[in-house]
């Protein structure tokens, strides 16, 4: 069983990693992990993804840390812009028998916005499961962060 994790920002949620637990806890099941490098399209227009996918492989890592603390086996990569073409690649070159899709709540999701999770369905015909991931409402949850001095 091979799980296909597609998030941008979201990717550090709670929700998500919970979701990831819930499907992974099969015996033999893989996980891979895709964070699109999305950019400004100023940048992209003149080719600056640097930044992008710095951002990206920093979630990417932090996520991968997070999922082998909690015993779950990982692989990931920085995608393209585009969680479509991402999806798409990742499985031209791993494959997937599930597809997870993060996304913000739907007041500030653009990937919702723009049908990114309709259209995976429709387009790869694997079992999706959409994950909400309200970051603001996790972080006020935990409560603020102490400093010592």
């Amino acid at each position: 069983m091979r799980i296909l994790v597609v998030a941008n920002e979201t990717l550090v949620g709670e929700a998500l990693h919970e979701a990831v637990r819930h499907a992974s806890a099969r015996a033999g099941t893989q996980v891979h992990v895709v964070c699109p490098a999305l950019n400004s399209r100023l940048r992209h227009y003149v080719s600056d993804t640097a930044a992008a996918r710095e951002a990206a492989q920093g979630r990417l890592d932090l996520t991968l840390q997070r999922l082998a603390s909690a015993g779950i086996q990982a692989t990931g990569e920085v995608g393209d812009g585009d969680p479509l073409l991402a999806i798409q690649d990742a499985l031209r070159t791993g494959g997937a028998d599930e597809l997870i899709i993060s996304t913000h709540p739907e007041s500030r999701s653009n990937w919702l916005e723009r049908g990114v999770v309709e259209t995976a369905r429709r387009r790869f015909g694997l079992p999706t499961t959409h994950v909400v991931v309200d970051l603001e409402q996790e972080q006020a949850r935990a409560g603020p962060e102490t400093v010592d001095a």
